[in-house]
């Protein structure tokens, strides 16, 4: 990275998000002060507290973003397009949505592609009914996909017309390797660059497809190595102290 990024750069590229299943108004309240405060690029909340965040964000800048079939991906298609098109609908501005994780390790990425393509298209039909747009990120779970797994869920996320990839949701539990090391749930370096690469070199060249890097991104150094590895967007609970750890 040529340019030295400055704090408020890093703000503008985070999701401060709460994601909690405890979670209640007092933490969203909280978040949506925080993201104004330090003007994020928006807040990632559950899916119930989308009229609320609009609510406490309207006219802000501050977008809301939301989890679609958070955080399996095994929800029926339908069910997904569904809650997709309802959450737009209620105020989302993005929707973050969660592959069908098992079709993809048995290989099924026509599935894998079709089921992106319906919760992309649900999310813009109901942008249009509310004359806004709707931004879809696809998270493909990193941590359970091989590498050529990532590339094909990634190709799969592109062809479908979604807006970004994303690492992870950072719920998952993926055991340990082969030497019984643990695997990350999270962000890695290695999964945004080959994300990164895999996305930029997919057709159609001239349409770019973004990359969110989520999950175990906790302070500056590991948030500045993300963007260096090419992630446009984060997503992180620990906004504030990430940006006010940037000199």
């Amino acid at each position: 990275m040529n340019k030295k990024i400055s704090r408020n750069d890093v703000a503008g590229m985070i999701d401060h998000t709460q994601l909690k299943a405890a979670a209640t108004y007092s933490d969203i309240k909280k978040l949506c002060e925080e993201a104004q405060k330090y003007h994020f690029a928006s807040v990632c909340i559950n899916p119930c507290w989308v009229s609320t965040a609009e609510g406490l964000l309207r006219n802000t800048g501050v977008k809301v973003c939301t989890v679609i079939g958070f955080p399996l991906g095994a929800n029926a298609t339908k069910t997904k397009a569904d809650e997709a098109f309802h959450a737009v609908l209620q105020g989302a501005d993005e929707v973050d949505m969660v592959i069908n994780i098992g079709r993809a390790k048995a290989g099924d990425f026509v599935f894998v592609e079709e089921d992106i393509r319906a919760v992309v298209n649900s999310a813009h039909d109901a942008a249009a009914k509310c004359i806004k747009t709707a931004t879809v990120k696809v998270i493909i779970e990193t941590c359970y996909l091989t590498d050529d797994e990532k590339i094909k869920a990634c190709i799969a996320a592109k062809k479908a017309g979604a807006d970004f990839v994303k690492t992870s949701t950072g719920f998952g539990t993926p055991g340990k390797d082969a030497d019984g090391n643990p695997i990350p749930n999270g962000a890695t370096v290695h999964d945004v660059e080959l994300m990164r690469k895999t996305v930029d070199s997919t057709e159609p060249l001239s349409v770019r497809t973004s990359v969110k890097a989520s999950g175990g991104i906790r302070d500056a150094k590991t948030a500045l190595a993300m963007i260096e590895a090419g992630a446009d967007r984060l997503g992180v609970s620990a906004g504030v102290a990430i940006v006010e750890g940037i000199e």
